[in-house]
């Protein structure tokens, strides 16, 4: 790509997108061809809502410092996670980030003097996935993300499902007791299922601390019982979420997205068994990993961006297409 500007279009239009975890905010710029720049910092949200929203005001600086000079940002879009309001570009309930009715579209668009598009992480995600990864071409889908949470996405005759942002929020509720849950509840699915929950739940019943998930996936794989009845017990939940959610809905595509998609075989597998025997009227449905992986959220944020400044998506989702499914 040119390093200089070429005088007789100006610089090009940009926008930097944020996608925004317990753990990493993931940064990115991008032009209409693809990434131009990437990073991620660390989110901090043990200090406090208030130091959490910090550091996004401030990676949001790191990547508009970082726009190239041959480039002109036209529009920021950001993924949250928690109880997304998208139309008021509110994040009514983040456990994960503390955060409570705050504006963060508001802020954004304060801070910056740009297009804001706002979204939550999982319905950003799975809109990538739809347009540019996994789910192309498939009008009915249920995109589930497994990571520092658990939460799904429902896509209808291609329409996103909010409600209102309460849509999806499969990781919380649905039990009366068992292992507290951030949300207040107890022995909701992420205190079991997420990634987060894996590790946690080695250490408590081993007395061993791992480095997340994959630990303990490593050590399943290497014969070890406690390792292999924690990853078991993760699996049997998310099965039982994916068979609830074909069950209600009828999808035939099922995308698994989110860190855990890492597990390959080890968590596709079994899974796809376990919802299969967990159907009867029902057909199999199609349970495949996400194309696009971790950066899911970080595309679709992308894409929010350039929703709001006005863009027209068409030839910017066909020219992102192979950019977003090619490798890291």
């Amino acid at each position: 790509m040119s390093d200089t500007v070429d005088p007789a279009r100006g610089p090009r239009p940009a926008v930097v997108a944020l996608d925004v975890g317990g753990t990493f905010v993931k940064w990115l710029v991008a032009d209409e061809r693809g990434v131009l720049r990437q990073g991620s910092v660390e989110t901090r949200a043990a200090a406090g809502p208030a130091s959490a929203f910090a550091v996004v005001l401030d990676t949001v600086d790191t990547a508009l410092s970082a726009v190239p000079a041959t480039h002109r940002p036209v529009g920021v879009g950001v993924a949250v996670p928690g109880t997304v309001d998208e139309r008021r570009g509110v994040c009514v309930h983040s456990e994960n980030l503390g955060w409570r009715d705050l504006p963060v579209a508001q802020r954004l668009r304060e801070h910056t003097g740009l297009a804001v598009g706002f979204g939550h992480d999982v319905r950003s995600g799975a809109t990538a996935e739809a347009r540019l990864g996994a789910g192309r071409e498939v009008p009915d889908q249920v995109y589930v993300s497994v990571g520092t949470g658990l939460a799904a996405a429902l896509l209808l005759d291609g329409r996103m499902v909010s409600s209102g942002g309460y849509a999806g929020e499969i990781g919380h509720g649905g039990a009366l007791d068992g292992a507290p849950c951030v949300c207040g509840g107890r022995g909701c699915a992420e205190t079991v299922a997420s990634a987060a929950a894996i590790a946690r739940r080695y250490t408590a019943a081993s007395g061993v601390a791992v480095d997340g998930a994959r630990d303990v996936l490593a050590r399943a794989r290497a014969g070890e019982d406690v390792a292999r009845r924690v990853w078991d017990d993760a699996v049997e939940v998310l099965s039982s979420l994916v068979a609830d959610l074909v069950r209600v809905t009828g999808v035939p595509h099922v995308v698994i997205g989110g860190g855990l998609v890492h597990a390959g075989e080890d968590l596709l597998g079994p899974l796809r068994d376990q919802v299969r025997a967990r159907l009867t009227v029902h057909p199999d449905p199609r349970i495949v990993p996400a194309a696009l992986g971790g950066t899911a959220g970080s595309w679709g944020a992308a894409l929010l961006g350039w929703e709001a400044s006005g863009a027209d998506l068409g030839p910017i989702v066909a020219a992102y297409g192979d950019a977003a499914r090619r490798p890291a």
